[in-house]
């Protein structure tokens, strides 16, 4: 298996579509800052509308088959540049989703909005090491002849996402919340593919010669890597790998492999059969101690704490699992040659992802 597909099953994300917009011009939409565990996208499928950065960035010119994700949940607005006031909206309901137009004529807009939702406790690794910056793929609707097989299958995708938005066929909402799942997963092979991957794992995974040090880690995160062992894959000396690595993913192979395991981890003590020194020795820790320690330092509680956290879903506490998200800025490890074995300082926990990393990405 590779290494999205074994990321995705450590940390599925389902996919929910719900609005379908059919405005004429004028239209403005404002949208509110997404709960925790929402990724907000939009699919454009005709017509332009203009996005405003959420992070202060110029504003972006969207056109038909432009895909947008905000990883960030940020507040954001949409709207057609003209500046007038917009004009009422209707909203009705099919038997799949709501279905927001105006009665303006002219150029509408046709676009598609949904959400992927994700666990609390897998926050971190996504916005954290896959989906740290805004990502809009241009072009994914009619004629993609010449262009990625990736984009072809976007394309694919979004005209049966258009489809089944506008018939009320027999299980319908099932398979536009499939579809969005698959968008998903197409979006971050198409990135990968592109010259513009975002800092991350993304842009780790184009580098030919570090990706296989990604896939060792990812899969098998409870083997007892070494950086030697991991440079020698990548057919590197020790140093330049670790450079290669912080330049691509902002962080460490231990940071890396250290959250990837506490991702596991986690999964596994929702399992109340699990022993938590079973857990520990599942993802890679020789003894149960290691583990509360490196738990208890990483999010802020211990292995019985987050057990029943996670079972009460009171997840809400300060420095817990709702700071995954935030990204390691350093990390001092003990211990000699093992990565994944270490400890941090307290201040560290709650850094904001470097500032690199909130770029937006535009891949065409």
């Amino acid at each position: 298996m590779d290494w999205l597909s074994h990321l995705l099953d450590m940390i599925p994300v389902t996919g929910q579509l719900e609005v379908r917009c059919l405005y004429g011009i004028p239209w403005r939409v404002a949208y509110e800052p997404s709960k925790t565990g929402e990724i907000p996208f939009h699919v454009v499928l005709g017509g332009t509308a203009i996005l405003e950065d959420p992070d202060g960035g110029d504003p972006l010119q969207l056109g038909a088959g432009d895909i947008v994700l905000l990883p960030h949940g940020s507040a954001h607005v949409l709207h057609d540049g003209s500046g007038a006031p917009p004009a009422p909206v209707l909203e009705r309901r099919n038997q799949n989703l709501t279905i927001r137009e105006n009665a303006e004529a002219g150029d509408r807009l046709d676009m598609l909005c949904g959400r992927f939702i994700l666990a609390p406790e897998h926050e971190r690794i996504i916005r954290g090491y896959i989906l740290s910056t805004l990502v809009v793929v241009r072009g994914a609707r009619g004629d993609v002849a010449g262009r990625s097989t990736t984009l072809a299958q976007l394309a694919s995708l979004v005209g049966l996402m258009q489809t089944e938005s506008t018939a009320d066929s027999l299980g319908g909402r099932a398979m536009l919340n499939a579809l969005s799942a698959a968008l998903l997963t197409l979006t971050l092979r198409h990135a990968i593919d592109s010259s513009e991957a975002p800092a991350g794992l993304l842009a780790l995974a184009a580098h030919p010669r570090l990706a296989p040090a990604l896939n060792a880690m990812v899969s098998a995160p409870a083997r007892a890597w070494t950086l030697p062992e991991l440079a020698n894959l990548c057919n590197m000396s020790r140093a330049t790998m670790a450079r290669h690595f912080r330049e691509r993913l902002g962080r460490s192979a231990a940071d890396l492999l250290t959250d990837i395991r506490i991702t596991l981890a986690a999964n596994e003590l929702k399992k109340p059969s699990v022993s938590i020194e079973g857990v520990a020795e599942s993802v890679g820790y020789q003894s149960a101690r290691a583990f509360r320690l490196v738990l208890k330092q990483r999010i802020g509680m211990s292995p019985a704490e987050w057990r029943r956290a996670s079972a009460s879903q009171d997840l809400s506490r300060p420095n817990t699992v709702r700071l995954w998200h935030k990204a390691p800025e350093s990390t001092r490890y003990v211990g000699i040659g093992w990565l994944g074995s270490g400890s941090r300082r307290p201040d560290d926990l709650g850094r904001a992802i470097r500032g690199h990393a909130r770029r937006r990405v535009v891949v065409e």
